[in-house]
């Protein structure tokens, strides 16, 4: 009853100016208000790894909502005790506060004091924390009656609605306690480094204390003039008969102590912060997550997600140490790295790193670009991709049941003409002819395997004019490729030479599909969200399909499992079945390495972040380290080496299957032929013996014989008997008749035919012959 007459006294100016009586004022302030909400509180938002560490927080401002059991029945004391200690006598107003107001808005015709209990405190924060805009926020701040009556309005409500405990913990977690933080959660934790559940009297009552007026109490910047505030806290709980004598004395001479702990907001400071800023842009340019890019950054900084992410501590550690340890951050020959680690079947990303900080680039060492991502997710337009792309070419070619025995002739120059794109247009170009890069490659027939084993530019050429350079790009893009730009792959006879601009996450994903067996899955990270009331929110999905046949992937895994062992990366294994390719761009541009295991596919990439055509890595020195020319081989691969060794170490190998028995119609494309021994024979008889049998001829110099006859053939590598690829070059040499006898001679080893120098066994290729192609390698 005396609350009923207060309201109608208070409301009493408004209601004259508005024509209205006292008492349907009165009527009007008891009905429940329309436009009441109590959501939209801000809270901080957490991105969490696979273990559920904390990876990066978010917040418009740093407020962990906690349950009422989770705040220490001290602090509840505490801040009743200061604030308002017959919270849970009166209700939404309290008649004795309301009273001292009374006679001063009497007086002046308006409100000019308040009385707030602790429920017309937190519907005032409420209001604040809801506006969106400046305007809105002066509404909820103004000094006039049309503010106190919405919130005594709002308050009358609220305590019909929930129960004095749940107003107090309401209360609790949305007031502002100073230096950033907002609730008791993340003031406990900001400034005592431990939850509120923990906090102790003296802690309780300096968090109580600071509440009125936290610029003021700030202890971070007041100590003395917080303390003294926190010991008025203290004599207050004392005089009510909520603490003792005793209890009041000890906490009040103890010094006011703080153990500061920061919150960061953002992915500049995390351990894996271009994977972090990944997930960040994905919430931030999905429309799952809201139709606006202001709702999505609303939903993400003030919505109190959890957001469960796909990533695995030990791959994350592996690729920045790998990448770290090859391409130092700030290296002298401002090289850049960047890798990404997609599990097969999943689609889920294991890993992200770049050689470099996230911040500004105007500080060595520090980007923005996220360059193992696209566009979308990290402002990276993508980097050409070298002879990564005759994967897509091979899988073609193996759907369309070509055999590894299958042969193309590879010339030393390619014409590119009998080329159409996917709409049916001619996009030959017969004025320019392409090349292999390495000398000594072309002029033969290569089959599938070898043909991809030795990375020959020219034959690539050829198999993708053999399967259509449609069916090349469709293959590609089924394994999820497209521009780092988010545009679909251009059309042109390069394209098996890698010419599009990808990411390096794309490509992993694309190569993650051979190791599933043909299962294609979007790259994702995000597992699960969660908002702050524990509701699950959609999250994108892989959309994981088969996009070929198992046995196609299967053969694909086949030919590129030598690429490691026999091919341009040999050398580059890691324990355990696994295949790959490597990549070289135009002029040393960039390099890459895409492999995979069934369990993990990984790409790498290494380029010049200031344009890779106008910082070639060639004759390349770093660090003190000089490379050359800089192949998929040279950095990508050991950087993928010692990343996926890490990443899978302490796991269980799983091996590929093996390849339908159809694709061996003939043979392996390894199939090598034994070499005719030519010994004794006049040279033109040799050469025409070794081409019938399929091999090319090259003259080395003569040697002396003690065996052979002058002008016949004394020698031959590979040496008589032993095996070698159809189209491989044999190298014979002519007696030049015996040998004569010098001082400090050295005789033929016993067991070595004549001509074959000690060091070299019989058949063994001498330096320089038969190296394989390095394009893209």
């Amino acid at each position: 009853m005396v609350a009923g007459g207060l309201v109608a006294l208070l409301i009493l100016p408004t209601a004259c100016a508005a024509g209205l009586g006292a008492r349907d004022g009165a009527h009007w302030f008891q009905s429940d208000p329309a436009d009441l909400n109590t959501s939209g509180v801000p809270q901080l938002s957490r991105i969490l790894a696979a273990d559920g560490s904390t990876l990066a927080t978010f917040f418009y401002q740093n407020r962990v909502d906690v349950p009422f059991d989770k705040i220490a029945p001290v602090a509840r004391k505490a801040v009743l005790a200061i604030e308002d200690s017959r919270f849970y006598e009166h209700g939404a107003l309290d008649s004795q506060g309301t009273l001292r107001a009374l006679a001063s808005n009497l007086g002046s015709g308006k409100v000019t004091q308040g009385g707030s209990g602790i429920t017309q405190q937190y519907v005032k924060n409420l209001l604040l924390t809801q506006a969106d805009n400046k305007d809105e926020a002066q509404a909820a701040k103004e000094i006039s009656a049309a503010r106190k009556i919405r919130e005594l309005r709002f308050a009358v409500a609220l305590e019909k609605k929930y129960s004095k405990d749940e107003i107090l913990r309401r209360y609790l977690n949305i007031a502002y306690y100073g230096d950033g933080a907002y609730g008791i959660e993340a003031a406990s934790k900001h400034y005592f480094n431990h939850p509120a559940a923990q906090l102790t009297l003296p802690e309780a009552a300096t968090l109580a204390g600071v509440i009125r007026y936290p610029y003021a109490y700030d202890p971070t910047r007041y100590k003395e003039r917080a303390k003294e505030r926190r010991d008025v806290v203290l004599a207050r709980m004392a005089q009510l008969g909520w603490i003792s004598g005793p209890q009041q004395r000890a906490a009040a001479a103890e010094p006011l102590t703080l153990h500061l702990h920061e919150t960061p907001s953002g992915c500049v400071v995390s351990k894996a912060p271009f994977f972090c800023d990944y997930v960040q842009r994905e919430i931030l340019t999905n429309p799952v997550f809201g139709e606006t890019p202001k709702a999505r950054e609303r939903l993400l900084k003030r919505g109190g997600l959890t957001i469960h992410t796909t990533l695995d501590w030990q791959s994350q550690k592996a690729a920045q140490s790998a990448v770290d340890s090859h391409v130092p951050r700030k290296n002298s020959a401002h090289k850049a790295a960047a890798e990404a680690m997609v599990e097969p079947g999943t689609g889920e990303i294991k890993g992200m790193v770049v050689d470099r900080k996230l911040g500004s680039d105007r500080e060595r060492g520090k980007t923005w670009i996220n360059f193992a991502a696209d566009a979308d997710h990290g402002s990276s337009i993508g980097m050409q991709a070298g002879s990564t792309f005759k994967a897509f070419t091979l899988a073609a070619a193996l759907e369309n049941d070509l055999p590894f025995g299958t042969r193309l002739e590879a010339p030393r120059a390619f014409t590119p003409t009998g080329y159409r794109d996917c709409k049916g247009r001619n996009v030959s170009d017969p004025s320019h002819s392409l090349r292999n890069s390495a000398d000594g490659e072309g002029g033969r027939e290569f089959s599938l395997t070898t043909g991809t084993h030795h990375s020959v530019n020219t034959f690539f050429l050829a198999l993708e004019r053999e399967v259509g350079l449609c069916d090349t790009v469709k293959m590609a893009e089924r394994l999820g490729m497209r521009q780092g730009n988010g545009k679909a792959l251009e059309q042109f006879p390069s394209f098996t030479l890698g010419f599009n601009p990808v990411s390096p996450v794309r490509l992993a994903a694309a190569y993650a599909a051979f190791g599933a067996r043909g299962r294609y899955c979007q790259p994702v990270a995000i597992r699960s969200i969660t908002d702050a009331a524990g509701k699950k929110l959609k999250v994108p999905g892989a959309g994981c399909k088969q996009v070929m046949d198992k046995g196609v992937a299967d053969a694909v895994n086949y030919v590129l499992k030598g690429v490691l062992t026999k091919g341009t990366a040999r050398g580059m294994g890691i324990g355990r079945p696994a295949a790959g390719k490597t990549g070289t761009v135009d002029n040393f541009s960039a390099a890459w390495f895409a492999g995979y295991t069934p369990d993990l596919a990984s790409a790498v990439w290494v380029g010049d972040p200031r344009g890779g055509y106008a910082h070639p890595m060639e004759n390349l020195c770093m660090d003190g380290e000089c490379y050359g020319a800089v192949f998929g081989a040279t950095i990508p691969a050991p950087i993928w080496q010692d990343s996926m060794s890490g990443a899978l170490e302490g796991r269980p190998a799983a091996d590929f299957h093996e390849p339908p028995d159809h694709y061996f119609s003939k043979g392996t494309g390894e199939d090598r032929t034994k070499v005719p021994d030519v010994r004794g024979m006049k040279p033109s008889e040799a050469i025409a013996r070794l081409r019938a049998a399929g091999f090319s001829v090259d003259m080395g110099g003569s040697v002396d014989s003690d065996q052979y006859e002058r002008g016949t053939v004394a020698d031959q590598s590979p040496g008589p008997g032993s095996s070698a690829e159809p189209g491989a070059t044999v190298v014979i040499r002519v007696s030049k008749g015996k040998k004569k006898d010098k001082p400090g001679g050295q005789p033929t080893p016993p067991g070595f035919p004549p001509g074959i120098p000690p060091g070299q066994n019989p058949g063994q290729n001498p330096p320089g012959q038969n190296k394989p192609g390095r394009n893209g390698g």
